[in-house]
């Protein structure tokens, strides 16, 4: 049995090695999540906290919420949150306890968040934060300016792929059906977050999306729970009891 965590293209290859001698794979790779703020949702806490569920760890996270789906109404008000409070997530070095956000991991892994910086502006979403080059006061390391796009849609690049930077997109609705489709409007699955006074409507719809983990109204990680995803996100699930008989074989004895 081998379990695996690492990208998507990483787990495929993974799998198709140990087809040769049938093991069984469990998976926990790549993710694009949703995180939904409903209608009756408070618009300054969602702004707050989507800035920390998309950019934890530079943004290096496979279950980073990157999309952020508001109604259309809530769309100004976020969106100026959103601005002024990036405008002060300072980027450097991440043993400054002044520092939010750290480098990328290499060389290769900045280029590669930059050119989709590049292509969300080339395919026409708007840049309200952050954009190309280094951050202010620093001219060395792998790092990356915390960006968001507002008017991003669904045949965007920078909605489709995992980015694994800290680039936040942000894409509007005007029903619930039309949120939950954007939600689910993803080949990953691995994490989301749906936002509500409401706490019931909140977990009627996050019954709704398709990943394996969603958490409500800022729900705390839970390491007792299973954690995995759906789609390419993987199969299998960590942690949890589920997590445990991913290890195990099941023997019948007849009498």
């Amino acid at each position: 049995m081998v379990s695996f965590t690492g990208s998507t293209n990483a787990g495929i290859r993974v799998s198709q090695a140990a087809a040769h001698t049938v093991k069984r794979v469990t998976l926990e790779l790549g993710g694009k999540s949703a995180n939904v703020a409903l209608k009756d949702a408070d618009p300054t806490l969602v702004a707050k906290m989507a800035i920390s569920g998309c950019y934890q760890n530079s943004g290096q996270t496979c279950s980073a919420l990157t999309r952020l789906i508001i109604p259309s109404e809530m769309k100004e008000e976020v969106c100026e949150i959103l601005i002024n409070r990036i405008e002060r997530y300072t980027a450097g070095d991440p043993l400054d306890e002044n520092t939010r956000c750290g480098p990328m991991v290499s060389l290769k892994q900045q280029e590669s968040v930059t050119n989709y910086i590049q292509t969300g502006i080339n395919e026409g979403a708007t840049l309200i934060s952050g954009g190309l080059g280094m951050p202010e006061n620093l001219d060395a390391g792998f790092f990356i300016k915390p960006t968001v796009f507002a008017d991003v849609s669904p045949e965007m690049t920078i909605w489709k792929e995992e980015i694994f930077g800290p680039v936040l997109v942000v894409a509007t609705y005007e029903s619930e059906e039309e949120a939950l489709s954007l939600a689910n409007d993803s080949i990953y699955g691995l994490s989301g977050a749906v936002w509500s006074a409401n706490q019931e409507k909140a977990i009627e719809f996050a019954k709704g999306m398709r990943t394996g983990q969603v958490s409500v109204n800022g729900g705390h990680f839970n390491v007792s729970a299973p954690f995995g995803g759906y789609k390419m996100s993987g199969n299998g699930r960590e942690l949890g009891l589920q997590g445990l008989e991913e290890f195990l074989e099941v023997k019948s004895i007849q009498l």
